[in-house]
């Protein structure tokens, strides 16, 4: 497994969840405090949200072809933070991370999660005062962790990791309907369609994740 991992281009990474967290999400928090505080006083716009949802792809029974894997990405219940700035006549830009919420088993052994990121752009015009149209577009990565029974350290970061990443390129289109619940605060139904660049890892180079984001808006324009 681990021969075909690298011949598939792997790389390893440090884990989030090790010493440099508190720092990022401290850092992370005071900028969005800040675009947050600049939309409300420029009359511009800036979202915030948490999402659940789950990921459809073909079956691993679905016929192979090329190098492909057998294995899907499809599956699960993924979860997920986006944010987006307009600032211009509903225009402006949005990204998002999702990852599958438990690990699966790739090929019913090796424990595995896959990690969407994306940033687009945004057109999201409102249909009337408290129900608003989200359609983007954009590229991101699909990073796909395999975890393993050891752990790698790195000192320099203080931190260690017991998995080694997949990373493709992808891009992706989206759309959503927001429907404000009471001031800022909203609930979106949504979909995203991915088209995830060599793919060998899985059967398909694309995957849709369906889901809802439950948010808060800061300033409308």
């Amino acid at each position: 497994m681990a021969t075909a991992l690298a011949t598939f281009g792997v790389s390893h990474g440090f884990d989030p969840m090790g010493g440099l967290v508190v720092k990022q999400v401290v850092l992370l928090s005071a900028l969005l405090a800040l675009v947050a505080t600049a939309a409300a006083q420029q009359n511009q716009q800036f979202d915030i949200g948490f999402g659940v949802g789950t990921v459809v792809a073909p079956s691993a029974t679905t016929s192979v072809t090329g190098n492909h894997s057998s294995q899907t990405v499809g599956g699960g219940t993924y979860l997920g933070f986006s944010g987006d700035y307009l600032f211009w006549h509903g225009l402006g830009v949005q990204g998002e991370v999702a990852w599958r919420a438990t690990q699966n088993l790739y090929e019913g052994y090796q424990p595995f999660r896959p990690i969407f990121y994306d940033v687009n752009a945004i057109y999201a015009p409102y249909l009337d005062r408290h129900v608003q149209l989200e359609l983007l577009g954009g590229i991101g990565a699909l990073s796909t962790r395999f975890y393993t029974q050891t752990y790698t350290c790195d000192y320099f970061y203080y931190s260690c990791t017991n998995y080694f990443s997949s990373n493709h390129f992808m891009a992706d289109v989206g759309a959503g309907l927001r429907f404000y619940l009471k001031g800022g605060l909203f609930l979106q139904p949504e979909v995203r369609e991915y088209f995830i660049h060599n793919n060998v890892e899985f059967n398909s180079g694309h995957a849709t994740r369906a889901g809802a984001t439950l948010g808060f808006t800061f300033g409308k324009y």
